[in-house]
């Protein structure tokens, strides 16, 4: 009789590993973009887009626990309405393991459906979003989907925990 031989899921360091990676290489990326859009108006501070009931892919939380468990207990949740890891100056806490949504936020974002969309945070209206070329926008879709992968990897489910959830709220 002929076995298929079953496939080892990787551990949850390998899987870790490729995740910091993937954010690597997203931010080797928006940096280029941001080099060639400098009006835009994100900085530490500003925290416009940092809302919460954000949810992330488990394997994106893992890795803010991973690294910064340890203090959350010293830790206050920011306030109800605004991302549970502001601090009060409204910067992130969690800024070297921010998930990815937080990385390519403020943007000028792009997408395809029937038609092509964009979109771009309110702060950053005065950039002239419609006369950008393709590639002056971060288009969606394709890392979106390596991040997924790799958290199929993790559980073998799309599993998705809000932030504020890991300091225990």
């Amino acid at each position: 009789m002929f076995k298929i031989p079953t496939r080892k899921r990787p551990d949850a360091a390998q899987v870790l590993a490729k995740l910091l990676a993937l954010h690597a290489e997203v931010d080797a990326q928006t940096a280029k973009l941001v080099e060639r859009l400098p009006k835009l108006t994100c900085a530490s501070g500003c925290a416009g887009c940092c809302l919460d009931e954000l949810t992330v892919f488990r394997l994106e939380a893992l890795a803010i626990q991973d690294r910064y468990g340890a203090q959350f207990a010293t830790w206050s949740a920011g306030p109800v309405g605004a991302c549970a890891f502001l601090d009060e100056h409204n910067a992130c806490r969690v800024y070297e393991r921010r998930p990815y949504v937080c990385r390519t936020q403020g943007l000028p974002l792009r997408w395809v459906e029937q038609l092509e969309l964009r979109d771009i945070c309110e702060l950053n209206a005065h950039v002239a979003l419609s006369a950008l070329p393709e590639e002056d926008c971060w288009t969606l879709g394709e890392v979106e989907g390596r991040l997924a992968t790799l958290q199929v990897l993790l559980d073998g489910a799309p599993t998705r925990v809000a932030l504020r959830g890991l300091l225990g709220e």
